[in-house]
């Protein structure tokens, strides 16, 4: 849309109303950015998803993966989402550090991160577990 089908189609009572409107750089900038680009809001947006933490993803420490590797703990795909999804849960239920069971494991997941702290078998039938405040069984 040209600049002078823009003015025909606002009504300006004043010059002054005019001048801002398409003659302040500022405000033309603006107005080219709405036309051409993406929104202020959309920018924003995408700014956001950016700077949270990757939600569709479960990291591991350290810490975790040698435990894996020493109890030989290795997950299917679907455990995996099932773990992903027993964190979610934990999430939405405002859990900070969650015990998440997935079959025959349990993990200790800190869930504003997403991390997987530590990871243990069934076999560990002496194991108390400290610091976290709720459980998820899936």
């Amino acid at each position: 849309m040209s600049l002078n089908m823009k003015i025909q189609q606002q009504n300006f009572s004043t010059i002054q109303q005019f001048s801002e409107q398409y003659l302040n750089p500022k405000t033309a900038k603006k107005e080219e950015n709405r036309e051409g680009n993406l929104s202020f809001q959309e920018i924003l947006k995408s700014k956001q998803k950016a700077a949270e933490p990757n939600t569709c993803e479960l990291k591991f420490s350290k810490h975790a993966d040698n435990r894996l590797a020493e109890r030989k703990i290795c997950l299917s795909e679907n455990q995996m989402q099932r773990l992903y999804d027993g964190t979610e849960k934990a999430k939405a239920k405002g859990i900070k550090e969650s015990l998440v069971m997935v079959d025959d494991y349990a993990f200790i997941v800190n869930i504003k991160n997403n991390i997987v702290v530590t990871a243990m078998n069934r076999e560990e039938s002496d194991t108390v577990i400290t610091n976290i405040d709720g459980a998820v069984i899936i």
